[in-house]
């Protein structure tokens, strides 16, 4: 199993990013896809996540209306496109796949935004 993320860096505030988490190794389209993230010092949050079909989507507060989550199950991707990037949203930023009780995590991605 192998869950590879790419698309993290630097970025000015009000700038864009695009994540990307491609998936190997297990039914992707059978699984639940989230965008976790942690700032230093705080807990890790669910950031977005979609479900199998691709139509049922659901995001945090802070990001709704900013932050887009999309998959492409041809692919075995997950993507999170952000928007109207903030200094609040620099983190480590975390794909995770579940279904039932299994779970896998990708690697982590920094996100660094500047003000």
């Amino acid at each position: 199993v192998q869950l590879v993320v790419t698309g993290g860096g630097l970025v000015q505030a009000g700038g864009s990013l695009r994540l990307s988490c491609s998936a190997s190794g297990f039914p992707f389209s059978a699984y639940n896809m989230t965008w976790y993230r942690q700032a230093p010092g705080k807990e890790r949050e669910l950031v977005a996540r979609i479900f199998p079909g691709g139509g049922t989507t659901s995001y945090a507060d802070s990001v709704k209306g900013r932050f887009t989550i999309s998959r492409d199950n041809h692919k075995n991707t997950v993507y999170l496109q952000m928007n109207n990037l903030k200094p609040e949203d620099s983190a480590v930023y975390y794909c995770n796949a579940m279904w039932f009780a299994n779970r896998y995590w990708g690697q982590g991605t920094q996100v660094t935004v500047s003000s």
